[in-house]
């Protein structure tokens, strides 16, 4: 048979999405759908899976004993994922997200193991790895305590533990399972039949973790019947990097906005509405649908007073709670001294709002930079006042320059997410920046309704270059302040919050303005309120900054230039 009869009579993908999920989870039901999988191979993988032991459970149950049918239900997916007739697999990625306390690691252990024990394949590599020493270390234990526990002693004949090395060797195939600390030297160049990456969400801040886990899943495709699994919960910061990426696929894909991808989703999540309604995340009423080991390694009642501890503590700690037990996606960064308007910016959110209609709703407007070194952002606000209501919008954009990602490595995969969202631009030239800023500038002057006097403040300790460009794109120099910083923003820094608390202003809803007000602490003098670069730290806050200079100019109540000129015709 020739390439093109084959490639003709290869399978239709499998459809792997779930649209009712939210129904599913109301009523208690899987969250895997229908498969027409290869039933012997699916139940045999379940076999083995079921007489596996739990060493870290008193009496040491098996998993047929102490696991839930859920993770039943995904081992016979992924082991039984073969087109029957062709014997091609149908499913060669798994992501699962589900809450802490649902046995995440043993479990993913006793898969791991369990594709061990399956695995016929000569020299072959299996992987099981973790962002920690400690999850690496309570996975490898878990997996060595099954060996040792088989009732039959098959497993400790067939495979040989090496402590020293975190490696289980089988006798018999001279297969290699290393459990062991994500490292990229352990994943590059690895081209394993099964990969387990336990608590993705950990990786989101490293740099380099999207690009290993490429390599990774990239050298699978050469190994026939390979296929990789992650296993999760959400992440106590807003979600970042290769763990932002793949959870993005894996809603796609159970949405049905992504057929064809061989992935298997299994989220266990709130929507997206019922996430931002604290009154219904708050009551353990709805609890128990994310929680699928319930009754066995998780109790509601147990959680309720956990939580019940946590609100006795500030909203930030009970979102970090909730994002580790109720799988609630944090959108803004939480902490003691955080500045007051950050309770109410989500809230204030219009998504869609984009430069164009700002100009087109207002009928006057400031703007406002501020910007920093070579591992700053640039961060640059243009604030409207809208017609008939008066209230305030705001439109914001950031740059950073390429150097930025190698001085700051910490939020460097944060940063490209914003650059793919185009919300900011990373530039490899110095000064394509300011190009930027030069073309909003003229954009807005060419609006006519900047003032004549007080329309644009900058730092004026900032970027000497920033000046220039907002002159070059038409700024008069009567039209260009320099905004005192420090206390005396005191002013604008509450006249902000007080307008997103009362409803009296807008945003865009960016993502990366959303992490710049969520860094912003708060440092009290005397009677002022402080928001520095300082006291952030490495944390970024320029474009929040720089929407605090157009704040400052807009609380003056100033009329456009077009409205003054007609006031003077009227005269």
């Amino acid at each position: 048979m020739g390439e093109t009869d084959q490639a003709l009579s290869a399978p239709a993908p499998w459809v792997l999405s779930c649209p009712d999920w939210e129904r599913r989870l109301e009523e208690g039901r899987s969250l895997v759908p229908a498969l027409p999988l290869d039933r012997e191979r699916a139940d045999r993988a379940v076999a083995v899976f079921k007489k596996l032991r739990i060493p870290d459970v008193p009496g040491t149950p098996t998993m047929a004993e102490a696991a839930g049918e859920w993770i039943f239900e995904i081992v016979a997916a992924i082991f039984g994922a073969f087109d029957v007739a062709t014997k091609v697999r149908m499913i060669r990625g798994l992501f699962v997200m589900v809450p802490k306390k649902n046995a995440k690691t043993t479990y993913g252990a006793a898969i791991t193991l369990t594709a061990a024990i399956l695995n016929d394949r000569p020299r072959a590599e299996l992987l099981m790895t973790a962002p920690s020493i400690e999850i690496a270390d309570k996975a490898f234990g878990q997996a060595r305590g099954m060996i040792e526990l088989d009732d039959e002693g098959y497993l400790q004949k067939r495979f040989h533990v090496r402590d020293h090395i975190k490696t289980i060797l089988d006798r018999r195939t001279k297969a290699n399972t290393k459990i062991k600390t994500f490292d990229k030297k352990i994943v590059t160049g690895a081209v394993p039949s099964f990969a387990l990456i336990d608590e993705i969400h950990l990786l989101g801040g490293d740099p380099n973790a999207e690009a290993v886990i490429g390599q990774l899943k990239g050298g699978m495709v050469s190994v026939p019947g390979a296929f990789w699994a992650m296993i999760t919960t959400q992440s106590f910061k807003e979600p970042a990097g290769v763990f932002k990426s793949e959870l993005k696929i894996a809603r796609a894909i159970r949405d049905g906005r992504a057929p064809g991808i061989d992935t298997l989703p299994v989220l266990y999540e709130f929507s997206e509405q019922q996430q931002k309604a604290k009154e219904f995340w708050e009551n353990p009423a709805n609890w128990r649908r994310l929680q699928p080991n319930i009754g066995r390694s998780v109790w509601v009642e147990t959680l309720a007073k956990d939580f019940a501890a946590e609100k006795l503590k500030d909203f930030g700690a009970q979102k970090i709670w909730a994002s580790q037990h109720l799988n609630i996606e944090i959108g803004l960064a939480m902490h003691d001294d955080r500045w007051a308007g950050v309770n109410h910016w989500e809230g204030a959110a219009e998504p869609g709002l984009t430069l164009e209609s700002l100009l087109d709703r207002s009928e006057v407007v400031t703007m406002g930079g501020d910007g920093g070194g070579l591992d700053d952002l640039l961060g640059f606000a243009v604030l409207g006042r809208e017609k008939g209501t008066r209230r305030w919008l705001l439109w914001t954009r950031a740059w950073c320059y390429e150097d930025a990602l190698d001085l700051r490595q910490e939020i460097a995969p944060r940063l490209r997410d914003f650059d793919q969202a185009d919300e900011m631009r990373i530039v490899d030239r110095l000064g394509d920046d300011l190009d930027d800023v030069k073309a909003i500038t003229e954009q807005v002057v060419a609006s006519g309704k900047l003032p004549e006097k007080s329309a644009v403040g900058v730092d004026p300790a900032g970027l000497a270059g920033l000046a220039d460009a907002l002159q070059q794109g038409g700024v008069t120099a009567e039209q260009l302040v320099g905004i005192s910083q420090g206390w005396r923003l005191s002013g604008a820094i509450m006249s902000t919050e007080r307008a997103l608390a009362d409803g009296t202003m807008r945003h865009s809803g960016q993502a990366m303005m959303a992490w710049c007000v969520g860094n912003a602490k708060v440092e009290p003098k005397g009677n002022a309120k402080l928001i520095t670069k300082q006291a952030s730290g490495t944390a970024k806050i320029d474009p929040l900054m720089a929407s605090f200079n157009a704040v400052s100019l807009m609380a003056m109540n100033p009329q456009s230039a077009d409205q003054a000129k007609y006031q003077l015709i009227i005269l």
